[in-house]
């Protein structure tokens, strides 16, 4: 597939103001996930709990509260960066030397009224 090869950057967000995280290698692409060899940066040690503790609520898979504000907190401290530029939306998750994400080129919006429209 297209992704296999390709690399992407995890960045700093609000904290690291933009230093490297690290490089996710994609290796495997399976629709809507990819995944690959993450190598991890200078700015990795900074976030390497949050990760940690992301992953650890969404593999209990019994509060999702609790794994929604966790990850927010990553969305706060990270940015995912494609060979085209930086991605407006994803799902990322890393653990050791592997990371894999769902990403999307168009915001979410989750803010909805009560008809349903934004």
């Amino acid at each position: 597939m297209g992704f296999v090869g390709e690399v992407w950057q995890v960045r700093g967000g609000e904290e690291t103001a933009g230093e490297l995280v690290g490089e996710i290698l994609i290796d495997d692409a399976d629709f809507p996930w990819l995944s690959g060899k993450f190598t991890a940066g200078p700015a990795f040690d900074a976030v390497r709990e949050l990760f940690a503790r992301e992953l650890a609520l969404a593999q209990a898979d019994d509060d999702w509260t609790r794994w929604e504000e966790a990850y927010d907190e990553v969305r706060r401290q990270v940015t995912l960066t494609s060979p085209d530029g930086p991605v407006p939306e994803f799902l990322l998750h890393i653990e050791g030397e592997r990371a894999w994400f769902r990403w999307s080129d168009e915001p979410f919006d989750d803010e909805d009224d009560e008809d349903g429209k934004a």
